[in-house]
């Protein structure tokens, strides 16, 4: 925060601590039943090993790397539950960035689909062998079964009127999983100012102060900087207007780099508040009973649900989006096949296999 640079070998050595601290988070987690917070089991780690504790610079160093945590569930450390956070399975293939964005795949994925834009759903009426979707203004579209896809955020707003209402088991799946919010800021400048590294991070007393900047030119050859932010952090953010958010990332680049220019062009999110998202993913909350994702993913007669908040392995990504949608737009088509008893006589297509099949041209950077 004072714009001196940390020694590397201090980033290396308190990540080193960190991943001993997260490490002896596991012990507490089998010794108590009940669940809590990741923050809380840390508050216990550094009690029973004081040798774990870091000061000063050091300690800010180590408040950074719990931000990064805290970006990774868009939510701050103290409602990550100890007893999920870390069941995910990761994918292989390495850490990359999507030069063009999600634009081609999305491209690929619609080609030939009938999609209507800007129809804000408003009612869903299901079951009796039909499902009618009410947009705002009236219009109705009827159909023998339906994917739900919307984020979690709005299912928990309830933005949508469910005819019959939804069951309790299915409510409260809702409300057991929590949504998380991350922003970015993104800065275009005319001149590169900044060394040539993947991010430039900023550490603080707290991790709510600290922060970081991913270096997009690394990837993509335009002078952009993303300020990334995530939790309460990220809702405050939203709190002001774009100008004030881009002046407040600024100090803080301006204290790393004095001679800094003012951004030329910038883009500030806002995922807590937009009206079609409501936050940003799911995330595991304390205390979370086990089947939460199971419950959310399980259909209700005609209706089916897809989305990340339902990904069993991998919620809070794109590609656990993308194949839980795979997987309700499969189990979608069965139902369909079933309820017209064509299902032994037509193969089941693997939509999974039929896209994969599709050329998708992306560019991705290692960084």
């Amino acid at each position: 925060m004072d714009g001196h640079q940390v020694p590397q070998k201090m980033v290396i050595e308190v990540g080193e601590t960190f991943k001993k601290i997260l490490k002896e988070t596991e012990n507490v987690r089998i010794e108590h039943c009940d669940d809590m917070s990741v923050l809380q089991a840390i508050s216990i780690v550094l009690d029973r090993h004081p040798e774990l504790r870091q000061e000063g610079l050091a300690n800010e160093v180590l408040k950074w790397y719990i931000c990064r945590m805290e970006a990774w569930f868009a939510v701050d450390a103290d409602m990550i539950s100890l007893k999920s956070w870390d069941q995910e399975h990761i994918l292989s293939g390495g850490h990359g960035l999507m030069v063009q964005g999600y634009d081609p795949i999305i491209k690929t994925l619609s080609k030939d689909l009938d999609i209507h834009l800007n129809h804000r759903v408003t009612n869903i009426s299901y079951g009796c062998k039909k499902v009618v979707v009410t947009v705002e203004g009236g219009r109705n579209f009827v159909a023998d079964a339906a994917i739900i896809t919307v984020p979690i955020g709005i299912l928990k707003a309830n933005l949508i009127e469910f005819k019959p209402k939804l069951p309790d088991w299915k409510v409260n799946a809702i409300s057991d999983i929590g949504v998380g919010n991350e922003n970015k800021i993104a800065l275009r400048f005319d001149d590169v100012f900044w060394p040539n590294v993947e991010l430039l991070g900023i550490v603080a007393p707290t991790s709510y102060a600290c922060g970081y900047f991913l270096n997009l030119h690394k990837a993509t050859g335009y002078p952009i900087l993303v300020y990334m932010t995530a939790g309460s952090s990220a809702c405050g953010l939203e709190k002001l207007s774009d100008e004030c958010a881009v002046n407040f990332v600024m100090l803080q680049l301006k204290k790393m780099f004095p001679d800094a220019t003012k951004p030329v062009q910038y883009l500030v999110s806002r995922w807590g508040t937009d009206p079609n998202s409501l936050g940003c993913y799911a995330h595991d909350v304390v205390g979370k009973p086990e089947d939460s994702y199971e419950r959310l993913l399980e259909p209700l007669d005609n209706l089916f649900f897809g989305g990340e908040a339902v990904s069993l392995d991998h919620q809070g990504s794109v590609h656990g989006a993308y194949s839980a949608g795979i997987m309700a737009a499969e189990n979608c088509q069965r139902y369909i096949l079933e309820r017209r008893g064509n299902l032994e006589k037509l193969q089941l297509v693997s939509l999974s296999s039929a896209i994969h099949e599709a050329a998708v041209p992306l560019q991705i950077s290692r960084m």
